[in-house]
């Protein structure tokens, strides 16, 4: 089934977002993860794409597993990464072939080393591009999502353009959006009414990431643009050096944030969860109603 038609049937939902394992035994400890979440009933869960645009088909196979097995919706991700157009369209011909209806269309990062995107010989530049040429190809068939920023892409030279960038990838035929990580609801709530005032009308669902390594998190806003807020850097800084400390500090972050989004009428809570379910199952215990 489409999200297209749940999100407009659901006044709320929640999501989780996964990587793809690299063994097998990756991948069935991460279905024995999935199934502890089941509890909740999850709307849908992401599934992203490998490095460069690689390990698509796996991509593809644990959607397909989730759409079969656990009684949800599985959303694969496409990004325009070392895919030429004649290669987008054979991903698209093998998701409708395994039935999979719903995918979140992203440009995808630039090579490592890089800080330019650079796109592939009769590629894409832009993940609206990539939105319109979804449509071209294949109408209706699809329910697309695509990467919202509340701190704006970190490419982007102001929050302005980059709402510009995310009204065009509506504009070419994308039905809701998730936004990458934060750690201030501010952001969130001042994003979505810059996209309202920007006619911007679809679902923006808050993307959501436990703390639950210092090192890491660091790594991961490094990367992406998001900042940790001060008081916040401050206490894990205090307590980096004990591993459950800093895990028990994401989880009660992440539940506040969570309260605060769910009492301001977000329209619902997407968790990046890094293909565990510890810190998300104790947050949904807490919020998820």
């Amino acid at each position: 089934m489409q999200l297209r038609q749940i999100l407009q049937d659901s006044t709320r939902t929640l999501s989780f977002e996964i990587f793809p394992p690299k063994t097998a035994e990756g991948e069935k400890n991460l279905f024995v993860h999935l199934e502890k979440l089941q509890k909740f009933n999850p709307t849908f869960i992401s599934v992203t794409m490998g490095a460069m645009g690689s390990e698509t088909g796996k991509t593809f196979d644990i959607v397909e597993r989730i759409n079969k097995n656990l009684g949800t919706h599985g959303v694969a991700h496409l990004t325009c990464v070392s895919s030429a157009k004649d290669e987008i369209l054979k991903s698209l011909e093998d998701l409708q072939r395994r039935n999979i209806r719903n995918i979140l269309c992203l440009r995808g990062d630039p090579v490592q080393g890089s800080k330019t995107f650079i796109a592939p010989k009769n590629g894409f530049h832009h993940a609206s591009e990539l939105v319109a040429f979804v449509r071209e190809q294949t109408k209706d068939y699809f329910s697309i999502g695509v990467a919202g920023y509340p701190e704006k892409h970190i490419e982007a030279c102001s929050l302005e353009e980059d709402l510009d960038h995310l009204r065009s990838k509506v504009n070419a035929g994308a039905d809701f959006i998730i936004t990458q990580l934060f750690f201030d609801n501010a952001d969130y709530f001042q994003f979505a009414r810059l996209c309202r005032s920007k006619q911007i009308t679809c679902r923006i669902l808050p993307g959501l990431m436990p703390v639950t390594n210092y090192t890491q998190i660091q790594k991961f806003t490094g990367m992406c643009g998001a900042k940790i807020p001060k008081s916040t850097k401050k206490d894990l800084e205090e307590i980096q050096s004990n591993p459950q400390a800093v895990k028990s500090y994401g989880i009660q972050h992440a539940t506040n944030q969570a309260l605060e989004l769910m009492g301001q009428s977000a329209p619902g809570l997407h968790f990046y969860i890094l293909n565990q379910s510890e810190s998300v199952e104790k947050i949904c215990e807490r919020v998820w109603y």
